[in-house]
């Protein structure tokens, strides 16, 4: 199946987060949050403002964004869940890439 989302909404594939705490604690299913973060891989043509104009997306595909945590509607496509969401449902995308937040862990961590 093909969905191509209507209006301000985003289809989203929900990214799970790691089954392990930082000290090694391995998290059971019924001890872990619901995922809130995940990679567009549709996104609507935009809303309409008051006077009826398109406004454009801040979103494209291939965006990794944060989510509200009940946001959105669940949907099954072939085997694999998605979610779609109003950009409304985005709280923020993720700007750098975890290679990038590790090296300026380590440069904090030699300059103190």
């Amino acid at each position: 199946m093909d969905l191509q989302p209507l209006g301000d909404r985003l289809i989203v594939e929900v990214l799970e987060e790691e089954e392990t705490t930082t000290s090694g604690i391995v998290l059971p299913d019924t001890a872990r949050e619901k995922p809130q973060r995940g990679r567009i891989l549709a996104v609507g043509p935009g809303g309409r403002n008051d006077k009826g104009e398109l406004v454009p997306m801040e979103v494209a595909k291939g965006d990794e964004i944060i989510f509200s945590k009940y946001g959105g509607t669940e949907v099954k496509l072939g085997a694999e869940d998605v979610l779609i969401l109003r950009e409304s449902d985005v709280l923020a995308k993720v700007a750098g890439s975890k290679a990038k937040t590790s090296k300026k862990k380590e440069m904090a961590g030699a300059a103190a």
